[in-house]
């Protein structure tokens, strides 16, 4: 048993009914806000062997939960909340001045390199949790989907509850148009345009999570098209037809073009080059996003490469 006076164990099981403002978000991101500080590892855990119960009978994590769902939290230990995160000054006012739109129903973040979308696993906070301590007046803030920690560009904030319901269910019917910008080392095969390769996700000894090519996985399809040649690399925009984890670097892996500066999906002549061109972070940047609000025309907001990654192009283009 811990002795850590920051644990507390929470000793009985909990059941809770989901509610409007709950409903519509994947299983696996309520129980990470509910169990605030849980390994996710731990928590994936109890999700497979059926320590946590949706009206009484196992489910996955990608399930969406749905007003009155009687939700079973198994005893788990829990890092005490009695200590809010504190966010520094300095992310603060960073992020203040990366808001790309926002209105009654929706916040949209260019999200920085480095930054996590949201705490855990080691992190006391994210995007999200930088976001609710700036305004705390608002009451409610959610993610709408996510981006990878090295990963910068758009990221849609929901401010309410209607809101994140119908842009999930366009994520779900695919509605929304992504557009990345991507930088590999090589010259990309013009005829390569579409990767349709099913992704499976596993974890490392470590707790890391990986994902792989893999005929078990999950259907993945990533759309490819040359935005520029350039001398040993190709910059290219990316549009991901489905969501999965780390998709876009994992087909590109697939392919013989891993990304630049990925740490996980590399190697090493792709290193090389980076170490090359003092590239020292991952070359993969949300550029553009298109999607439809009720009673709205259709929104298409954009986000340029921040001066950093201009900087690595500029680098190599001379």
């Amino acid at each position: 048993m811990s002795k850590d006076p920051d644990i507390k164990p929470i000793r009985h099981t909990r059941h809770l009914v989901v509610d409007e403002n709950t409903a519509g978000q994947r299983l696996d991101n309520f129980l990470i806000r509910e169990l605030k500080g849980v390994p996710r590892t731990r928590l994936y855990r109890a999700l497979r062997k059926g320590e946590v119960r949706v009206n009484k009978g196992r489910v996955r994590a990608d399930y969406r939960l749905v007003v009155d769902d009687l939700v079973r939290l198994p005893p788990i230990y829990q890092p005490a909340t009695s200590a809010s995160p504190s966010i520094p000054v300095k992310q603060a006012e960073q992020l203040s001045k990366q808001i790309v739109y926002e209105g009654d129903d929706l916040l949209v973040i260019d999200k920085p390199s480095g930054l996590a979308v949201h705490g855990g696993s080691g992190l006391s906070f994210g995007l999200i949790e930088c976001l609710r301590k700036m305004r705390p007046e608002s009451g409610y803030l959610e993610l709408v989907h996510r981006l990878d920690r090295d990963t910068s560009g758009l990221i849609l904030i929901a401010k309410r509850s209607a809101t994140l319901k119908e842009l999930h269910r366009q994520l779900r019917e695919k509605h929304i148009d992504k557009r990345y910008l991507a930088l590999v080392a090589g010259k990309w095969p013009r005829a390569t345009r579409i990767v349709d390769a099913p992704l499976e996700k596993n974890f490392l000894q470590s707790g890391e999570r990986m994902v792989r090519v893999s005929a078990e996985g999950k259907r993945a399809i990533t759309e490819f098209s040359i935005v520029e040649r350039l001398e040993g690399a190709t910059l290219l925009e990316v549009r991901p037809i489905t969501g999965r984890t780390h998709q876009i670097r994992v087909h590109a892996q697939h392919v013989g073009f891993p990304l630049l500066g990925d740490d996980k999906y590399s190697d090493n002549l792709t290193e090389k080059f980076a170490r090359e061109i003092g590239l020292k972070r991952l070359f993969l940047h949300a550029a553009a996003l298109r999607f439809s609000l009720p009673n709205a025309p259709e929104m298409h907001l954009q986000a340029p490469l921040d001066d950093y990654l201009k900087k690595i192009l500029e680098n190599i283009r001379k």
